[in-house]
């Protein structure tokens, strides 16, 4: 019995801290979607929450090489969305605009790519909970 009470207790404790991170993780995205010039393009930081996805060009966001600077090219953070009724439905935005990517300061560099995961983060945590009300939707809808 102790050990099922001992799972629960690190569950909780696991969820409590997910939530606490989830919490730190928006006040620092809040903040960096100001100093980095996002808000000149979106109005209200919620509204970054509606793309598809956010993605970076001239750094690298792959685990083995994470902030690796891709020569020769430029620094962009750039949003993906979707327009079901488009003839291309997905389409590129540019959110912000560095310049050569090997001209930042590691301190931007930092900044920029702490951006970009810490939307994925929340944006991960977005669609688990659309994902969790489509299918309640779908029981309600079935009767069970």
């Amino acid at each position: 019995m102790s050990s099922a009470l001992d799972r629960l207790k690190n569950l909780t404790a696991q969820i409590s801290s997910y939530e606490l991170e989830r919490k730190s993780n928006l006040k620092t995205l809040e903040e960096l979607y100001r100093k980095l010039g996002i808000d000149a393009k979106v109005e209200r930081f919620e509204m970054l929450f509606g793309f598809k996805a956010i993605n970076l060009s001239g750094l690298s966001l792959a685990d083995e090489d994470l902030g690796a600077i891709k020569e020769g090219k430029y620094a962009q953070i750039i949003a993906i969305i979707y327009d079901k009724d488009a003839k291309v439905k997905n389409k590129n935005i540019s959110l912000a605009y560095y310049g050569r990517a090997e001209k930042l300061t590691p301190e931007q560099k930092n900044e920029i790519i702490a951006f970009v995961l810490g939307w994925r983060f929340e944006k991960s945590f977005r669609t688990l909970e659309h994902y969790h009300n489509l299918m309640s939707y779908l029981k309600s809808q079935s009767g069970h």
